[in-house]
């Protein structure tokens, strides 16, 4: 997603659910920088998904009612687990919302979530706040819990080397 974007409003929060996700982390890094790697497919693919996983294919539509969608690959050789959604908000630097639904085995997307990202400038560092609402079961929300946080580990681990790239 382009930081250029013109965004809609921030969508309004959802009513707190014992299945709902919340995970924050600080990046040092500045916001604007934290959100091209969030944003942009070409970075978006270098950390996307758990360890263990690669992402080998994200196409998006980065405007409100556009769609997103994205394809991980297990290196265990397992099947490639494709998932998508449709933009809600973008309001650039500071926010994004879209949907987040896995495909079922007939190739259709399954149960839908909400994701919403918040980017908080906090000088040279960057607080992210992530929630996922919207699960069914706990079992799934811990799933996500585990992969969204390797994924974010593979973020900072990509972030520390753009930054290191543009020190030198």
């Amino acid at each position: 997603m382009p930081a250029n974007t013109k965004g809609a409003a921030k969508s309004a929060p959802s009513r707190a659910n014992a299945f709902d996700l919340t995970i924050t982390r600080t990046f040092n890094a500045p916001r604007d920088l934290v959100w091209r790697l969030f944003t942009e497919p070409h970075h978006l693919m270098q950390w996307m998904g758990p360890r263990n996983f690669e992402a080998r294919n994200f196409t998006q539509d980065a405007r409100v009612g556009g769609k997103w969608r994205g394809m991980l690959h297990p290196t265990n050789g397992s099947e490639d687990l494709w998932q998508g959604g449709t933009f809600r908000a973008i309001d650039p630097p500071s926010h994004i919302s879209y949907t987040f639904a896995w495909d079922d085995e007939n190739g259709k997307p399954g149960h839908e979530t909400i994701v919403t990202l918040d980017f908080e400038a906090l000088g040279n560092k960057t607080k992210l706040t992530f929630q996922q609402t919207g699960f069914p079961t706990a079992e799934e929300r811990d799933g996500h819990r585990g992969g969204w946080s390797q994924s974010f580990d593979k973020f900072e681990e990509h972030l520390a080397s753009v930054s290191q790239r543009s020190a030198k």
